[in-house]
């Protein structure tokens, strides 16, 4: 390939983040120190993880790198495959939003990375759910910034080093709904089929009605290239969500601030999510951004990936 895919150019440069660590429980381990970079280079793109744990607990063994991570990538829009040596497997893109499936040696894990860049162009927004066959074993999530001048400008590096600060303030934060403030996060967000072709913008909203501390009316409402309505209490036990009808049924996990979930629409409709609280920090705070990822199955076939920023807007 003599010139790189759009996802490729989406990535370009240098991601500086500071993912934190959970065990399979939803409980935080760690933070783990990463420089990613996706460099094209001669029609030959590898990828670069270099960094550290800090941390991690009984999973610090597994978790920590012995030497820097890298690895071939044969890169396209259709279908990116992981050569090797330190991963193997594929990612699809779907626009701004990659959803990858791959197996890593070093940490004996296989792993499912959803990794999507922001409407900024400079944010991005991560997660990998380790598996030990069809078992959890734990997972990484958190926001990466890119830079292009990061070994030799103060400026980026004083400011990545305050976006590393944010990170560890908020990697722990665990995802609480408001539970004492009416409101909805509101957005429009992109529609891509699983074609892998944008199929238009959606309407994203949001509702929530708190009921008590554990439990929120929750209402999620679509509307443009995509149709759905779907009413649920929503109630949470530590770090385990619930769905709880009428008009939809499923369940989540937390790992800090991200919310893993699987939903029920009726009929053959399903909902893959992941909810991330941006904006998360320590204490009673509840609102700003979510960046969502909700992957819409027909029957057991990904039909549509939705994605995209939506903000708070309290009643």
């Amino acid at each position: 390939m003599s010139e790189p895919s759009e996802w490729q150019k989406r990535i370009a440069g240098e991601w500086h983040g500071r993912p934190s660590l959970f065990d399979a429980a939803g409980t935080w381990c760690g933070f783990e120190e990463i420089r990613r970079s996706s460099v094209f280079e001669n029609g030959v793109t590898t990828y670069y993880m270099d960094g550290g744990l800090v941390g991690g607990g009984p999973l610090a063994g597994q978790f920590r790198l012995g030497a820097p991570f890298a690895f071939g990538v044969v890169d396209s829009d259709a279908n990116r495959v992981y050569t090797g040596p330190d991963f193997f497997g594929t990612g699809q893109p779907y626009g701004s939003f990659v959803d990858s499936h791959y197996y890593g040696p070093g940490w004996q894990v296989d792993l499912n990375t959803w990794n999507q860049v922001l409407p900024d162009g400079e944010t991005q927004v991560y997660s990998s759910v380790l598996y030990q066959g069809w078992s959890v074993v734990g997972c990484f999530n958190g926001l990466y910034t890119r830079t292009t001048d990061h070994a030799d400008n103060p400026d980026t590096q004083a400011r990545v080093a305050a976006y590393l600060a944010e990170e560890t303030r908020r990697g722990p934060v665990p995802f609480i709904l408001p539970t004492k403030q009416a409101g909805a996060f509101v957005g429009t967000c992109e529609l891509w089929g699983a074609d892998q072709k944008l199929r238009g913008s959606v309407d994203v909203r949001i509702e929530l009605t708190p009921i008590d501390l554990l439990h929120t009316r929750r209402t999620l409402v679509l509307t443009g290239a995509i149709e759905h309505t779907a009413e649920v209490t929503a109630r949470r036990d530590g770090n385990r969500h619930f769905y709880e009808g009428p008009q939809a049924w499923g369940n989540g996990i937390g790992f800090g601030r991200a919310v893993f979930g699987s939903l029920h629409l009726g009929g053959v409709t399903k909902i893959k999510s992941r909810e991330v609280a941006i904006d998360a920090e320590p204490g009673m705070s509840a609102g700003g951004r979510l960046a969502i990822v909700y992957e819409f199955s027909e029957g057991n076939q990904l039909d549509s990936v939705l994605h995209g920023v939506v903000e708070w807007e309290s009643a």
